[in-house]
């Protein structure tokens, strides 16, 4: 018996040091990421943060594993990889949806991160409706978790939405209703942050006057939460006085005591004349320096719209030297191509919040459309294949044309003879479809891919072309509701998938 109680007491000892070495390690991944991410070193923080998802998944530390599942949605979505984006956070909200089913329980504040995440990225993606959706769901989130911080960040996430999008009144609104129930539980501290945050909320999306007109109120409110410390302090000022009072009157014989009361009295009445003046001075500072930083941020604007308005023009300002010389020599196409380009992709960095208009169209006939034109471009013995069923879909017709043009005019130009190049369309929902333009060529490295639809990346010989095709492409399918990206996993060449949501 003796024996049998020293095995299992070993077995149990040895099943806790198991644990606790598995909770170490979620754990030491989480610290490893947020140290990478401190760094700056997003591929690092994102793989590690992946890992620690994983491992806290295994720990059942849903709320932890939630929180770096969003943090991998986040560094996605900070390199504008709305797709992988995306999947990371539906399949973490799959595995707490697959735990809720088989543990009974419901895991609001697991799924909260992540649906705050993707209002973040529709927000980017300027995607109201989708936006939209997802703010209801978020309020529901923490109202079933029952937490009050949840509850005031739900605030703060509505303000956000609101004042990027411009509406101003509802955003004041939200945030007034959090200002609001801090000042009526005194918390004065609360109070601050929240006008801290929405400064730094408004300055995120550059709104100037947002920022003008918050920091006016929070000038007012340090004023007015200034007077209401003066009045506490006065108030127990006055009722140590009156205290004072009433000893002295309980020692009316004590002419020495009272003298001692009165004497401490000045002293005390000369401190807090002291801390007002010194209050006033600091005061007298912080409207200076608000002065300072409200003039910096009226200057950056203007910096920043100048710079605008130069883009704008640099291809009307290049036209009249390029005129004058022969437009047969390619050094001089390239430099008309090269500005006929910036103009292209400052008019649409300017209209990405005006969508296309939309037609629809036999999705079999217009791609086969595609693929005859490039036909003629494409080196011998390669084949050109369309897979698209007869299917009336709606698209913006010459937006989408000049993406996959591009996209079949690259694959024509890099697949060698005898290789193929396929053009698929394919139903990913009720309103997702994908176009798919697949090739058998040298493929693209993994270090230029980074950067591949970011304009301006690297210097290069504009005749051998100005490398802004493929980020205007990523421009018109973000007008278009979409995305543009390159598979991965596809190692015979190279793969373009653009995703639509209609």
């Amino acid at each position: 018996m003796r024996l049998l109680g020293t095995l299992l007491i070993t077995a149990a000892l040895l099943f806790n040091i198991s644990t606790l070495h598995a909770k170490s390690k979620g754990e030491e991944l989480q610290r490893q990421a947020a140290t990478a991410l401190e760094k700056k070193e997003y591929t690092q923080a994102r793989y590690l943060y992946l890992q620690a998802y994983s491992a806290l998944a295994e720990e059942k530390a849903y709320d932890a594993a939630a929180a770096c599942g969003a943090k991998v949605g986040a560094l996605y979505h900070r390199e504008n990889m709305f797709k992988e984006a995306f999947e990371v956070l539906r399949n973490a909200d799959q595995y707490l949806s697959q735990e809720e089913r088989e543990g009974s329980k419901q895991l609001p504040a697991a799924h909260y991160p992540l649906t705050k995440e993707r209002i973040r990225m529709y927000i980017k993606l300027k995607n109201v409706q989708r936006a939209d959706e997802q703010l209801i769901r978020l309020e529901e989130l923490a109202k079933q978790a029952n937490s009050d911080s949840l509850k005031n960040d739900v605030l703060y996430t509505r303000a956000n939405y609101y004042y990027t999008f411009g509406q101003h009144t509802q955003g004041d609104e939200a945030i007034n209703q959090l200002i609001n129930q801090y000042k009526s539980a005194q918390a004065y501290d609360k109070v601050n942050e929240c006008y801290k945050t929405l400064i730094d909320i408004a300055r995120k999306s550059g709104n100037a006057a947002l920022v003008a007109r918050t920091y006016e109120k929070f000038i007012l409110w340090t004023d007015s939460v200034k007077a209401l410390t003066a009045r506490d302090e006065m108030a127990q000022l006055k009722q140590k006085y009156d205290d004072s009072l009433l000893t002295i009157k309980q020692r009316e014989g004590a002419l020495s005591t009272k003298q001692y009361i009165i004497i401490g009295l000045c002293i005390l009445a000369a401190i807090l004349a002291v801390v007002l003046v010194l209050g006033g001075v600091v005061l007298l500072r912080f409207i200076l320096l608000t002065r300072k930083q409200k003039k910096a941020i009226a200057v950056a604007n203007e910096h920043n719209e100048l710079k605008t308005r130069f883009i704008q023009n640099i291809s009307s300002q290049m036209e009249p030297t390029l005129n004058t010389l022969p437009a047969t020599l390619p050094g001089v196409q390239a430099l008309h191509t090269f500005a006929g380009h910036i103009q292209e992709l400052s008019e649409l960095e300017q209209s990405l919040t005006q969508p296309y208009e939309m037609e629809e169209k036999n999705i079999n006939t217009f791609c086969e459309s595609m693929a005859e034109k490039v036909r003629a471009e494409v080196k011998a013995d390669v084949t050109v294949t369309v897979n698209a069923p007869k299917l009336s879909v709606k698209i913006a017709p010459e937006a989408l044309e000049h993406v996959l043009l591009h996209l079949l005019d690259n694959a024509a130009r890099y697949t060698p003879e005898g290789g193929k190049i396929w053009l698929d369309f394919k139903k990913r929902g009720a309103h997702t479809h994908q176009f798919v333009v697949s090739d058998t060529g040298c493929g693209i490295s993994e270090e230029k891919r980074d950067n591949l639809f970011k304009p301006f990346s690297e210097v290069k010989d504009l005749t051998e072309g100005d490398g802004l095709g493929l980020p205007i492409c990523s421009l018109m399918a973000t007008k278009m509701n979409g995305t543009l990206s390159i598979d991965p996993t596809y190692t015979k060449g190279t793969r373009f998938v653009l995703e639509l949501h209609v």
